[in-house]
C-alpha cells in the first residue's frame, strides 16, 4: 500500500489540492457576498473540467439507459414473437376444427337425407399400393360393423368392408382392381359392371348400342346385395366403341376423392 502511495504521490497530491480548492471555494461561496480573485481563478480553471465531467457522466448514463432499453426491448420482442407463434398455432387448430365440423355436419345431413341406418367413422390409415387399395377406419365389430357393408361419403361410393376387428375395420376401395359393383348410367339406365383400375374406374359389359356420352353420371344399380340403388359412383370421361365386339369401353372418374378421405359412413343392414 505504501509503495502504491509513493508511486502515485504526485497525482494524488494534485487531486488532493484540487479537492481542497473546491472545498474552500464552496465554503467561501456560502459566506461571502462578493467573488474574490482566488474564487474567480478556481471557477475559471474548474469550469471546463466540470463541464467535461458532466458531459462524460451524461454520455455514459445515456449509453447505459440505451443498453438497458435495448435489452428490455429485445426481451419484450422475444416474448411477443413467442406469443404470436402460440396464437397462430391456436388459430390453425381452430380453423382445422371448423373445417372438420363442416365435414361432419355435411356427413350427418347426408345420412339423415338417405334415411338409412349408418354409422360415421374416421379413416385412420390407408394402403394405396399399386396392387391393393384400402383404408382402415376406427370402427369395428364392437360398433356393429360387419364384413360386406358398403362405405360411402356424400360425394359417392367409397367401397365395402373387407375385414373386421373389434375396434377397426379394413375397407376395400372401389378403385382396387379386385373390386366390382353393378352400375347403370343415370340418364338411359344402361347397365354394366364397374371395376377398379387404380386411379380410375372402368365400366364393362355395357352394350355398344347404348348411347353413353362424356359427362354422364354412373350410379349404383342396387343389384348384388351390397350397395343401395342410386348412389353416385363417378362420371364418364371417355367412351371407346370398337368396330367389332358386343360391348363398349367406358372410363369413369370416381365421385369420391380418395386422396382426401377423412370421415365416411358405413351403411348397416339393420339397427344394432
Amino acid at each position: 500500500m505504501l509503495d502504491w502511495v509513493r508511486k502515485f504521490r504526485k497525482p494524488l497530491f494534485m487531486v488532493a489540492l484540487f479537492l481542497v480548492a473546491l472545498l474552500l471555494y464552496s465554503y467561501h461561496l456560502r459566506h461571502r457576498e462578493r467573488t474574490t480573485l482566488f474564487e474567480k481563478m478556481v471557477l475559471t480553471l474548474t469550469a471546463p473540467m466540470q463541464q467535461g465531467a458532466d458531459y462524460f457522466v451524461d454520455t455514459v448514463a445515456g449509453w447505459w439507459q440505451g443498453y438497458l432499453w435495448l435489452v428490455s426491448a429485445s426481451r419484450e420482442n422475444m416474448l411477443l414473437k413467442e406469443e404470436n407463434r402460440r396464437l397462430r398455432g391456436r388459430l390453425q387448430e381452430l380453423e382445422e376444427l371448423k373445417i372438420a365440423n363442416r365435414r361432419l355436419q355435411s356427413l350427418l345431413q347426408f345420412r339423415d337425407a338417405m334415411e338409412l341406418p349408418a354409422l360415421s367413422a374416421q379413416v385412420i390409415a390407408e394402403d394405396s399400393s399399386s396392387w391393393f387399395r384400402s383404408v382402415v377406419i376406427n370402427k369395428g365389430s364392437a360398433d356393429g360393423i360387419e364384413e360386406g357393408m358398403p362405405v360411402i361419403v356424400p360425394e359417392g361410393v367409397v367401397g365395402r368392408v373387407l375385414r373386421v376387428a373389434p375396434y377397426q375395420s379394413r375397407v376395400l376401395l372401389i378403385t382396387d382392381p379386385s373390386s366390382a359393383l353393378a352400375a347403370l348410367v343415370q340418364k338411359n339406365r344402361a347397365r354394366g359392371v364397374i371395376r377398379g383400375q387404380g386411379g380410375y374406374l372402368n365400366m364393362e359389359f355395357t352394350l355398344r348400342q347404348k348411347d353413353i356420352q362424356v359427362g354422364d353420371l354412373i350410379v349404383t344399380s342396387g343389384t348384388g346385395g351390397v350397395y343401395p340403388k342410386g348412389i353416385s359412383i363417378g362420371q364418364v370421361v371417355r367412351v371407346e366403341r370398337r368396330s367389332y365386339g358386343l360391348f363398349q369401353s367406358v372410363t369413369v372418374v370416381p365421385s369420391a376423392d380418395f386422396f382426401r378421405l377423412e370421415e365416411v359412413l358405413v351403411l348397416r343392414r339393420s339397427q344394432p
